[in-house]
């Protein structure tokens, strides 16, 4: 049943191009982000979430998701707009771990484990809209 959800290519309409463009930039400016974190002193994480390029990505999404409403690319904008919150939503748990020193370790392990995740969403959403395929948030 996975196999034959995934087999499809397409759901509704057609969305605009332009919806399809502003897909396209939000997951350069968050790959943009990323790679800022891994060239640059903060992390990768810290990055994401913090730097201008995904917050105007996070803004792109909500201003224009109403374009893909009701086509395949809206699964796109929900999940570059979960990717953003729930990244956001571990760093702050991570912040209020490193305040206890027992914490630290944990807060570290958080901070890896959402790093690996955050590429990966960014690369199989990425891959997924070039194939021009919807992804599937449960």
């Amino acid at each position: 049943m996975i196999e034959e959800a995934s087999m499809m290519s397409t759901v509704g309409p057609e969305p605009p191009e332009s919806a399809s463009n502003v897909a396209n930039i939000v997951y350069a400016l968050h790959s943009m982000a990323i790679l800022i974190g891994l060239a640059g002193s903060a992390s990768v994480v810290g990055s994401f979430v913090g730097s201008v390029p995904s917050i105007i990505a996070v803004i792109l999404n909500y201003v224009k998701r109403g374009d893909a409403r009701g086509t395949w690319l809206e699964s796109h904008y929900r999940w570059q707009i979960r990717t953003f919150w729930f990244a956001l939503l571990w760093v702050v748990i991570a912040i209020l771990l490193f305040v206890t020193i027992i914490g630290i370790p944990v807060a570290v392990a958080i901070l890896i484990a959402v790093t690996l995740w955050l590429v990966y969403r960014i690369v199989r959403g990425w891959l997924r809209l070039r194939d021009r395929r919807p992804m599937y948030v449960d």
